[in-house]
């Protein structure tokens, strides 16, 4: 029961791994210090497809449901509904690249459009208070 639990959570997770790889950098614009967390996440995505590697999510999902007694894909919510996006049938290499790239574009359409919108602003503002004092620090001081 557990290990079925903790499968179908897995999945869950998985799902919402690839949606913010996706389209995280939506979020990006509202907030713009989901960028440390999104931008790795959306590398990893797109190595993972790009390269045909194996997502270590996948052998643990299937490690729990074999210890929970499964076999496949069968019976439930999860199972039926959310399996098949994040496993679809008939992932083929170019399909995989295709991805990739989608990856690729969407994330940099979105972080192009935030850096040409912040411009300046877009340097973090511990960033530019460092600065400041470096420069304050490197000017000359008057006497008196």
């Amino acid at each position: 029961m557990l290990y079925r639990l903790g499968a179908d959570l897995l999945v869950i997770a998985h799902l919402l791994f690839i949606v913010f790889a996706f389209v995280g950098g939506v979020a990006v614009l509202r907030w713009h210090w989901l960028a440390l967390v999104h931008l790795p996440v959306a590398v990893w995505a797109t190595l993972v497809e790009a390269m045909g590697w194996v997502c270590p999510l996948t052998p643990l999902e299937i490690a729990l449901r074999v210890a929970a007694g499964e076999a496949g894909y069968h019976g439930g919510f999860v199972e039926h509904y959310i399996v098949s996006i994040v496993y679809p049938d008939g992932l083929t290499r170019e399909l995989q690249w295709l991805l990739a790239a989608l990856v690729v574009l969407v994330n940099a359409a979105v972080y192009g459009w935030l850096a040409i919108r912040l411009g300046p602003a877009a340097v973090p503002r511990a960033r530019r208070r460092v600065d400041r004092a470096a420069a304050k620090a490197a000017r000359p001081t008057r006497r008196r």
